[in-house]
């Protein structure tokens, strides 16, 4: 399939007139062609009303036509063959594996949605039947369900080109709510975003859906986004990327005459707690563990562990003696773009900086105008707790930092001065620490959306019972999920029906029960 650097507004293509950009191969700087011009307000206004023309007859599909929907884009996505997988390696520097792996993720979790909305759960039926000689006053009949909130703007990731970007978790949920769906791509993988924009499309052609369900807008510029953000029929916003582009994000739209939610995976540094008898047992497995997990796909993952924290003994030096001896064999890495790269550098060179932290070892410098040098330092629990903001900041990238307790009760008091996070890990052996991982688990409750044990944070399961998120600064509402089926709440809201006469009820609260999903009725 052709990749022609043109907006996809609804059915049409049409060239932008911002400013012009290109992909860039972040391995070697060659730029890619095409060359885009962005979008402008004119276009964002075409595709936001275009979107607000579709959510009447999008929102009310049956759950069969919208399953299969989601089950048509999955499959356009995989007809893409190996042309997407060789772009979006052009674009991102990541290898193939990993992206085939996350092709595999994107289909998946569209597939997920599917079942999610042919199950019928997300509606949320709920049914009061009229009490009419209830004593003192009589009860109408009151019902409920849940509809989408409308059309939806989501941010493609930097890290994630597929499985986080055009068709990924957020546009997969809001097409699963009956939203449609606005996406900006990622300026660094605009090939890549418009293979899958077209793909979508196709599927919206294909199923006889209104061309507005989805639009796909590129451009270099914050102008772009906030210009979306502030438009009128964007009801809700679905962003994973920095702080300080969610930060901008949520700004725009709490200032918005009607402000709307904005759903923001932002930071986190994905502490491991590493409990005195796990290490004991093991600190040659988990220090092995922890130097893969801390240093592939060169650290560019949002569960990517930032912080170690440990009791201090033979026993930690151990695991910081052979998590060293690792990372500084790690070879150099491509990161995603070169302003990734400089903002990872700065931020290493911070650290290592800092008066509290000790250097411990550095990988493979590379070449090439993205590269990524792992890095590992320590510091003590004191020096933390001085300076938490400083020290516990997140490092976009292959860099951890090791806090040494000295008690268990600086353990906790590390714990508690932690930012929100979307993980947090527990590395435990059972029996020799239970009451710590037993203190410790009411404080990482307060502190995470996932708490996990004898594993590491990166490889998010993309399932039924699975939380991505957390307490800020981790996401802007820490009630949400960006991964899993629960992230379908995040872009629908109640609405209770009072006496209304069965003819005139939605399906799904009819007596008859005509799509068949489950209902809470009393």
């Amino acid at each position: 399939m052709q990749i022609t650097g043109t907006q996809l507004i609804g059915s049409q293509d049409i060239p932008g007139t911002g400013a012009a950009f290109h992909a860039i191969d972040p391995a070697t700087g060659e730029a890619l062609p095409p060359a885009w011009q962005g979008a402008d307000a004119g276009l964002v206004d075409r595709a936001a009303r275009l979107a607000e023309a579709a959510f009447a007859s999008y929102r009310e599909t049956g759950l069969e036509a919208r399953a299969d929907f989601l089950e048509a884009v999955a499959q356009a996505i995989l007809d893409l063959g190996d042309a997407l997988i060789e772009r979006a390696m052009r674009e991102t520097g990541l290898p193939r594996p990993r992206l085939e792996g996350e092709r595999g993720r994107t289909v998946n979790q569209l597939r997920l949605f599917a079942r999610v909305v042919r199950d019928g759960d997300w509606v949320g039926a709920r049914i009061d039947r009229a009490l009419p000689g209830r004593t003192p006053l009589p009860r109408g009949d009151i019902r409920l369900r849940h509809i989408p909130v409308g059309p939806v703007a989501v941010f493609g990731a930097s890290n994630f080109p597929l499985a986080f970007s055009v068709a990924g978790g957020d546009t997969a949920s809001a097409l699963a709510a009956g939203a449609p769906v606005v996406v900006k791509a990622h300026p660094a993988h605009p090939g890549t975003s418009e293979l899958v924009g077209r793909a979508i499309r196709r599927a919206v052609q294909r199923c006889g859906l209104h061309e507005g369900v989805f639009s796909l807008l590129a451009g270099p510029g914050h102008e772009l986004s906030l210009a979306l953000v502030g438009h009128p029929a964007i009801r809700a916003v679905g962003f994973t990327g920095s702080r300080q582009g969610g930060l901008a994000l949520m700004r725009a739209a709490a200032a918005r005459p009607v402000p709307i939610p904005v759903y923001a995976e932002m930071s986190s540094t994905n502490p491991v707690f590493l409990l005195p008898g796990a290490l004991a047992a093991r600190a040659e497995a988990i220090a092995r563990g922890f130097v893969a997990s801390l240093t592939g796909s060169a650290g560019q993952l949002c569960t990517n562990p930032g912080l170690i924290i440990g009791l201090d003994g033979p026993d930690l030096d151990r695991f910081v003696r052979l998590a060293a001896e690792g990372v500084g064999a790690a070879p150099a890495a491509t990161m995603l773009t070169a302003g990734i790269a400089r903002s990872y550098r700065e931020g290493v060179e911070r650290l290592h900086g800092h008066a509290g932290v000790e250097p411990l070892a550095r990988g493979a410098a590379g070449q090439g105008p993205a590269p990524c040098q792992a890095g590992l330092a320590a510091t003590t629990a004191e020096a933390f707790l001085a300076d938490p903001a400083g020290l516990g900041a997140e490092v976009f990238g292959a860099s951890a930092l090791v806090v040494r307790c000295a008690s268990p009760e600086e353990l906790a008091a590390v714990a508690r001065a932690l930012e929100g996070q979307l993980t947090a890990t527990l590395h435990l052996e059972a029996g020799a620490d239970d009451a710590l991982a037993a203190g410790l688990l009411p404080i990482l409750e307060l502190k995470a959306g996932r708490i996990l044990a004898n594993g590491y944070p990166t490889g998010v399961e993309v399932c039924d019972a699975i939380v991505h998120g957390g307490p800020f600064p981790a996401t802007s509402d820490p009630r949400s999920t960006s991964v899993g089926t629960l992230a379908i709440a995040r872009f629908l809201r109640p609405v209770c029906y009072q006496d209304i006469p069965d003819g005139l009820l939605p399906p799904a609260l009819r007596q008859d029960n005509p799509w068949g999903i489950p209902r809470a009725e009393r």
